[in-house]
């Protein structure tokens, strides 16, 4: 006799919790996969499966990694093709089980809201299998924009996009170097050796990546914009402003970024680990734990304009833009919440150019 649509959701509901027990008692599933039993394939398969119902099971994720650790060993994948790396299996196959990876995280993060399980997850992924390739960056920061547009309380997707920023910086930076601090990007290439000319052309290409991030920055803070006017009094929309603007003024200014990539997984319980934060993280995670600004105060105007006019022209002119948002948000919004954001922001400015 065949079952109702009823009963059969009931036996796959059981099934995908006795799917998530399983994963919590992991040392079990791990002896499937390292005996043969249980091919790594259709273990991440099952654990697809019990994430529809479970997203957010920490011991789920952390299983996961650890069959993509077995994975990448049984299978001896390379990572992405790099100068000197052109690997032994094809590099489609490395990208297609990154973007599978990929999408069974967004689909965790739909199921349930600030789902930093998942984010750190996707953040894993591409640390260890996209190994913070520059276009698998971009394709990232490009296909979450939508995302963060319509969950725009979620941090999470924010600190992803953060997360993404900062490494393409870190990629930039560290290939280029010598370059920025040499000032050579507008400079003709001298006469020399053959290796040494291919090797001065691709710092010249990464320089011009790097002033892209700049316009990358500045398409950032214009998406805020938009988010602050359409969906007025979200804090996450002014913290994640905060952090870009952070990063726009240490690129305009050619500053050092200390410890770029602040943020990475641990593979062994599967949480963001933020042993190594720098400088950025005490100006934007604690950006709102300020006090508000009288917006009459004479004085708190004589601090800004003095800091505006003494600040680099390209600081100027982003400086220009951000106060002129906060006086037209004080001006006109009447949500009470999105206006001491706004001021509170413009401490925070005050603040962080008097550092």
């Amino acid at each position: 006799m065949a079952e109702s649509p009823e009963e059969v959701a009931v036996l796959v509901q059981r099934v995908v919790k006795d799917l998530n027990n399983a994963f919590k008692r992991n040392p079990h599933m791990k002896e499937l996969i390292l005996s043969g039993t249980l091919s790594p394939v259709k273990d991440l398969h099952l654990g697809k499966l019990a994430l529809t119902k479970f997203p957010k099971s920490p011991e789920t994720w952390i299983h996961r990694r650890w069959v993509l650790q077995q994975l990448i060993q049984e299978n001896s994948l390379p990572t992405l093709v790099t100068k000197g790396n052109l690997g032994t299996v094809p590099v489609e196959r490395i990208q297609r089980l990154v973007q599978e990876e990929i999408d069974v995280c967004c689909e965790a993060a739909g199921r349930y809201p600030s789902n930093y399980n998942a984010w750190s997850h996707r953040i894993w992924i591409l640390q260890h299998l996209g190994k913070l390739d520059v276009k698998i960056l971009l394709d990232e920061l490009s296909s979450t924009k939508h995302w963060v547009s319509m969950h725009v309380s979620d941090h999470s997707g924010f600190h992803y996009r953060q997360f993404l920023i900062k490494s393409l910086i870190g990629r930039t930076a560290t290939d280029n170097s010598i370059l920025v601090q040499n000032q050579l990007v507008n400079e003709p290439i001298p006469s020399l050796p053959k290796d040494e000319k291919n090797e001065a052309s691709e710092a010249a290409c990464t320089e011009e990546l790097r002033v892209d991030l700049l316009n990358l920055l500045k398409e950032e803070l214009e998406l805020c914009t938009d988010l602050i006017d359409t969906f007025p009094g979200h804090e996450t929309l002014w913290c994640h402003r905060r952090h870009v603007f952070y990063l726009q003024h240490h690129l305009n200014n050619k500053l050092p970024l200390p410890n770029v990539q602040l943020t990475s997984v641990d593979s062994s319980d599967g949480t963001l680990n933020n042993s190594h934060s720098s400088t950025a993280v005490s100006h934007v995670t604690h950006a709102m734990d300020v006090d508000g600004l009288n917006d009459s105060s004479k004085q708190g105007y004589t601090q800004e304009t003095k800091r505006l006019k003494r600040a680099p022209i390209q600081d100027s002119l982003g400086l220009e833009m951000e106060y002129r948002l906060i006086d037209n948000i004080l001006a006109t919004c009447r949500d009470v919440e999105q206006a001491r954001f706004a001021t509170e922001y413009r401490k925070w400015l005050v603040t962080f150019l008097g550092q």
